[in-house]
């Protein structure tokens, strides 16, 4: 990762822009077969969150900067006081299968790690297999059967403990809250 730069920042900044519009182009996209108007609701879903909410102490947002050009970035805000729940962890197309996202996600933590919390959180969705591969090879316990995703639009959970990345037994309120939220 010689020629990027990691930048602490917000969705704000302007240097987000290309990527919270390839997130929504993106999303649209996968979700299309799911959506009467996915670009509608990709907006949506990526507006829901106020910046302030990925902002420290609660929230990080960060952004891969190479020769001045966007080309990845993630978040994570507060879940409750002892988790963060990821976010918005999207690598360029051209960057892809290079180590990028895994390197986002270690940032990330470690960011999270500093302001004092102990678990990670996150959700994907089931037209994001790739995400899945990364989140499961990046130390996450999956909150549902990966051998049995359904083919229907919902929500996929993922946890980690970052202090005791082997340690899964501190998940299990997380395991609850996961899945009832990725059924609703």
């Amino acid at each position: 990762m010689s020629d990027f730069i990691i930048v602490d920042t917000t969705p704000a900044d302007h240097r987000a822009r290309p990527l919270i519009e390839a997130l929504i182009d993106e999303y649209s996209t996968r979700y299309a077969p799911y959506r009467v108007d996915s670009r509608g609701e990709a907006e949506h879903e990526l507006a829901r969150y106020p910046a302030e909410l990925f902002l420290p102490p609660d929230g990080a947002f960060i952004l891969v900067i190479r020769d001045g050009e966007t080309v990845g970035g993630g978040a994570f805000k507060r879940y409750d006081a002892q988790t963060v729940e990821l976010k918005r962890v999207w690598t360029h197309p051209e960057w892809r299968r290079q180590g990028l996202a895994r390197t986002i996600v270690a940032a990330l933590e470690q960011r999270a790690k500093e302001q004092g919390y102990r678990r990670a959180y996150l959700t994907t969705g089931v037209r994001q297999p790739e995400a899945w591969a990364l989140y499961v090879d990046t130390g996450y316990t999956p909150f549902f059967d990966v051998s049995n995703v359904p083919e229907i639009d919902v929500s996929l959970p993922f946890g980690k403990d970052l202090l005791d990345p082997q340690r899964t037994d501190s998940l299990s309120d997380l395991t609850a809250r996961g899945f009832q939220k990725a059924t609703r």
